[in-house]
């Protein structure tokens, strides 16, 4: 059977992150997609210009409306916009929600801005982080929900800041190693019914600037194969799709910036559109 996965996020119009990201992520990973917009933004791959956030009781209406007509197998969770959407969510899920969810906090912009205030940070962190079955922050998202910071280089620090992370409240925690330095990227899976579980995820450092949208994608891909997988092959499947993404990320020419990973890379260089004599 085929799994639907639903997104709650916010868009990219020029399709690199976002919602628009995680629908090609859930469609690449074998996943019918479908969405919920969170908030609508202005952005490229030079940065984000302007975001404007829907109505919580919207987002709740969204959220309603699949869940009362289809099947849903795995949420993913991107960018929540503030307090409000953050409790419209979560009172959401409550209601309906009998499968994993995926929260990606979206919190740090790659510029380093917060995208949040302190109030929209504890809602996620106190309402939207128990809810989640798995959450996905990077090192600058874990430093914010943990309130301190979390040292970038550092791999003994991330090690020593998953139980915190896991306190918080979630089963699952994926702490992304992206901001190590160093030839290789070393993302950290813990949990489990017991929490036992520990595996230390490693890949060779893609040399691209085109890493747009990385996180979103992760999650996203993750969200997708749960519900063909287990947990920790879930995520071992997911980083090494996005892995192999950011390989043909050069293959694609979107934007002057940090251009999008390459989604599709599997299906456009394995069966190549015959566009040659088509008829129009």
């Amino acid at each position: 059977m085929i799994p639907n996965v639903l997104t709650i996020a916010g868009t990219d119009p020029t399709g690199g992150a976002g919602i628009q990201a995680d629908l090609k992520a859930f469609s690449a990973n074998g996943a019918y997609g479908m969405s919920v917009v969170t908030a609508v933004v202005a952005q490229n791959t030079r940065g984000v210009g302007s975001i404007v956030a829907m109505e919580p009781g919207f987002v709740a209406e969204q959220i309603a409306a699949v869940f009362e007509d289809v099947r849903v197998d795995a949420v993913k969770i991107g960018m929540v916009a503030n307090a409000g959407i953050a409790d419209a969510i979560t009172q959401s899920l409550d209601k309906y929600a009998q499968c994993p969810v995926v929260l990606d906090p979206v919190m740090v912009a790659k510029s380093g801005d917060h995208l949040l205030n302190q109030d929209d940070v504890d809602a996620i962190r106190e309402r939207l982080v128990p809810r989640a079955t798995l959450i996905t922050p990077n090192l600058p998202e874990a430093s914010v929900l943990l309130g301190r910071e979390v040292e970038m280089g550092s791999l003994a620090e991330m090690r020593e800041s998953l139980n915190d992370l896991r306190a918080l409240g979630a089963k699952w925690v994926l702490l992304k190693g992206g901001h190590l330095s160093g030839a290789e990227s070393t993302d950290i899976l813990t949990g489990g019914d017991e929490g036992d579980t520990t595996v230390e995820l490693t890949a060779p450092r893609v040399d691209t600037i085109n890493d747009h949208g990385t996180g979103c994608t992760l999650s996203a891909a993750i969200a997708a194969l749960l519900p063909q997988h287990g947990y920790e092959e879930a995520v071992r499947r997911a980083k090494d799709y996005l892995t192999h993404a950011l390989r043909h990320a050069d293959e694609l020419d979107v934007g002057a910036g940090h251009g999008p990973v390459h989604h599709f890379h599997a299906l456009w260089n394995n069966a190549p559109l015959q566009l040659q004599g088509a008829q129009r």
